[in-house]
């Protein structure tokens, strides 16, 4: 196991111009989304955003997000998982400090060759405040160019899917290019189908893991009344461009588990939810 500290800290602005466009693109009104309002839980993306140049990106066009992601000869990458914990409100309209970190890197093999698992830190905080606002980690899989293989090649759908709560959508382009856009992700995956096809293998564009996660807090913040406390999300599969995808939430004593499914109704993404 190798430990990569590499860091940085940046100011950044809860702009309430780039809050108003998180709102249009998730079709939302700006109602309470007015300088000194809170900054809905999961919205938090557009301030970890990259400003990796870009004769410094990966070759897949991914970013890093805040610090560079390390290449590692390892071409093929994709979200694994993602935790969040809320400490206290981000007003829209503040600077806060965001200090990101690439906090681990290790490295594994499998059948199909070396890989690494790369975990990066974030941290949000308000001034004046205790504490972050927010902590975040991102855990990213790289691996070699081996074929790619998945569910959505040779796996049977699953049956159709129970819960408590449960509501479809169907990501396009567009939601794609406007989600990667406000966290300057250029990840190729998602905004190059003929590379998602041709060099990665995948059917079609690849639905931002982030967004998924995004979708799923507003499906509890708007449909169910809950604010979260922290998140833990599992991604097991990619979604993709214009493919149903289905949400379901199940409450389980004080917490949430949250889960969304692909077209055929198989497992992609695994939530667990603390409420406030």
């Amino acid at each position: 196991m190798t430990s990569a500290k590499t860091s940085i800290t940046r100011q950044e602005s809860c702009n309430p111009a780039l809050v108003r466009r998180i709102a249009a693109m998730l079709d939302l009104p700006s109602d309470g989304l007015s300088p000194g309002d809170p900054l809905p839980r999961g919205w938090q993306f557009f301030l970890m955003g990259a400003d990796t140049r870009r004769s410094k990106l990966r070759g897949d066009g991914f970013p890093g997000l805040g610090v560079p992601m390390p290449d590692l000869d390892l071409p093929r990458l994709v979200l694994g998982g993602r935790t969040v914990a809320f400490h206290h409100e981000i007003p829209i309209g503040v600077d806060v400090v965001r200090s990101s970190t690439v906090h681990n890197v290790e490295h594994k093999s499998n059948d199909n060759g070396p890989m690494a698992i790369v975990t990066l830190k974030h941290e949000l905080h308000v001034p004046g405040a205790p504490g972050p606002a927010l902590v975040e980690t991102q855990t990213y899989l790289l691996r070699s160019r081996a074929s790619v293989s998945g569910p959505w090649r040779d796996a049977a759908g699953g049956e159709p899917v129970a819960a408590q709560y449960l509501s479809t959508f169907v990501p396009d382009e567009t939601l794609l290019f406007q989600y990667s856009a406000l966290g300057f992700n250029s990840h190729k995956i998602h905004i190059d189908r003929e590379h998602a096809r041709d060099v990665e293998g995948f059917p079609d564009l690849v639905v931002n893991g982030g967004l998924v996660t995004l979708l799923l807090t507003e499906f509890l913040r708007r449909e169910l009344d809950v604010t979260p406390a922290a998140i833990k999300t599992r991604h097991v599969t990619p979604l993709f461009c214009n493919r149903a995808i289905t949400l379901a939430a199940d409450r389980i004593g004080e917490a949430w588990k949250l889960r969304a499914f692909d077209s055929d109704n198989r497992l992609a993404i695994d939530m667990e939810v603390s409420a406030q």
